[in-house]
Order: structure tokens, then sequence, then C-alpha cells
């Protein structure tokens, strides 16, 4: 059997070690794994390598992915399942294993739909996709920004400022959620739950009535922005996705002139899913690869991996098309114990 892997949507810690993974466990098994370049481009094109032992060595602590990605979805720029179809046979693939958050994997799902033999593979550091407990990418992106959370800290204390930090996530704030609380954030701005700055220059009273001079709030970059910080009509990419970013930059003004402090702004952008996996996403991405070969040499398509209660499993295709999974209220009541 030859089995095609290919990884799409944004990239990510740990790939490399899926790809790798992939490779090693259907070459075990008798078959052969040949990688699509540049995500559903290159699937729908047929432009692929001959992968093995000797290609995969070494990528296991790579950051990014060996095999490129893109945001090209064969629905929305080609002709759908049609063009997938005539890609495979031209790589003389048998089953497609696709890494992707949820739109790299709705389209998977859809795909499966249309009779593709296709498996997918969770990976985002959003860690929004529905059916799994966890995806590639996210326990490497939570501690780049818990080790810049320590970071900007000492140096909040020494200037006595308010410091944003702006991190991603688009509809979801489990970056911001996870390594605020783990850095010790004064206060956690995410998609899931509204906000006023009221709140926020309260905290910010509280803190320096109590001889804390000074205050780390993380922002998620898809906030639902109040009123008086309200921007420009969003922007769109070449591939017609809505480009984040700036939501702290907009805040921090609203803050100083309602705080009457000064207010700094960092935005971590690319940083945070750049650079080595850590071992966590390292073992994680080594089991989701495993799985994946071994669903694909039994003939199980139609599926995604997944993690439920610390093992992985399989889940239907389809699942992804649920609603993605938020912040939890109960994670934002535990972070609002730390806020004073």
């Amino acid at each position: 059997m030859r089995i095609a892997i290919a990884t799409a949507g944004g990239d990510c810690p740990g790939l490399n070690a899926l790809i790798r993974a992939v490779v090693r466990r259907s070459e075990s098994a008798g078959h052969d794994v040949v990688g699509l370049e540049r995500g559903w481009e290159g699937v729908v094109e047929g432009d692929g390598r001959g992968l093995d032992h000797d290609s995969v060595r070494g990528i296991l602590r790579l950051g990014g992915t060996i095999l490129g990605s893109s945001r090209y979805d064969p629905y929305v720029h080609g002709d759908g399942a049609r063009d997938v179809a005539s890609g495979l046979e031209k790589v003389g693939a048998e089953v497609l294993i696709v890494a992707g958050g949820d739109g790299t994997l709705g389209t998977a799902a859809r795909l499966a739909e249309e009779g593709i033999p296709v498996i997918g593979v969770p990976k985002t550091i959003d860690r929004d996709v529905p059916g799994t407990e966890a995806t590639i990418g996210f326990s490497t992106a939570v501690q780049i920004v818990t080790d810049t959370i320590d970071r900007l800290t000492t140096t909040a204390e020494s200037h006595h400022r308010v410091l944003l930090v702006e991190v991603m996530g688009r509809h979801s704030g489990w970056i911001a959620t996870a390594a605020g609380i783990a850095g010790g954030a004064d206060f956690i701005l995410v998609p899931e739950h509204p906000f006023t700055v009221g709140e926020i220059v309260d905290i910010i009273g509280e803190r320096r009535s109590r001889d804390r001079h000074h205050t780390i709030v993380v922002v998620a970059e898809g906030i639902e922005l109040p009123a008086e910080a309200q921007q420009a009509e969003k922007k769109t990419d070449a591939f017609g996705f809505d480009r984040l970013g700036g939501a702290a930059a907009a805040l921090a003004p609203i803050l100083e002139d309602q705080s009457g402090l000064e207010a700094r702004v960092t935005v971590l952008g690319y940083v945070q899913r750049g650079g080595s996996p850590n071992a966590e996403d390292r073992l994680l991405a080594t089991r989701f690869g495993v799985a994946a070969a071994d669903y694909a040499g039994a003939g199980r398509t139609g599926v995604m991996v997944a993690m439920r209660s610390q093992s992985v499993t399989a889940v239907p295709l389809d699942t992804v098309l649920g609603e993605a999974v938020g912040v939890p209220p109960e994670l934002m009541d535990i972070a609002a114990t730390f806020y004073t």
C-alpha cells in the first residue's frame, strides 16, 4: 500500500515528529509513504516525494514541517474531491493522512463523505478541534507564552507598568488561559468570555492599593473589543481569511486613559508556533502518527485520530464539524481567583 501524508493550514511544533512516526510505522508494516508538498495545494497537484527511514532521520526535534503548508483549500480554490482524487492517483496513493486544524479537518470530512479515503490528525496551537482533548502544537505554544510572561513580569515589576501580552487565539482562548494561569497573569482576555475595560481598570487599581505596582494582561487576538476600543474594518489575506492582531494595541491607550498608568504592548505572533516542539508535543505527535499509520494500513478511513481520557483512539471525521472547543467557564473561574 502507498500512503500519502500532507500538512495543511498553519504550521506548528510537532508536525515533523508526526511525519516521522507515520513513515517509520508504515515502513515497519511494509507500506510506502509519499509526502505531498504545500498542504492541499500539493495534494491536488500530486506534487510529492517518497519518504523513508533515511529522509526522516533527525527531524523529530525540528519545528515547522518538511513538507511545507499553505492556506489553499480544494473546495474554495479548486474542484474539491475531483482534484484530490486526481492528485492521489498521480502519486499512486491509496489513502491520505492529513494534519490540520478545524478548517483542514472540515475539508477532510467533506472529502470523506464524497468517497476519498482520508484520515485526519488534529494539529493546532489553538486546541479547539472538536472530538479530541489534545492537539499537536498546543503544549509548546503554551510553554513559549509562559516563558515570555515570566520574562515580561520582571521588567513590569521594575518599571511599575501595565503590560499587555497579545497571543494567538482566533476563536478560542486556550493559549491565553493556560499560559496566563501558568505565568501568573493578573487578567486574561479570551473570545469566549466578554469583558469591560472597567473590569481591568478595577484590577489595576486593586493591585496598586496593595502595593503591587505592575499588571500583566494576557490578550487573545480574537477577542471582541469593547466599543471604546473598536478599530477599523478587519483586513483579509490572499485566501479570504481574516487577518487578526492589534487587539492589545487597541486596548492599551484606553487603559492608560482610564487608569492613569503607562501601558505597553508585546505581540508574540508567529513566535508562538515556531521552533522545536517540547517533549509533550513530540510524544503526542508520535502517538498520533503511529495510530494514523495503523488506521491507514488497516483501511480504516473517514476518521480523525483523537485523544480521549489519555488514550489515542479514532472518532468519525465529521466530528470536527461540531462547535469549536472553547475555554470552559470553570477554567476562567480558576484564573479569576488570582486576579487580585
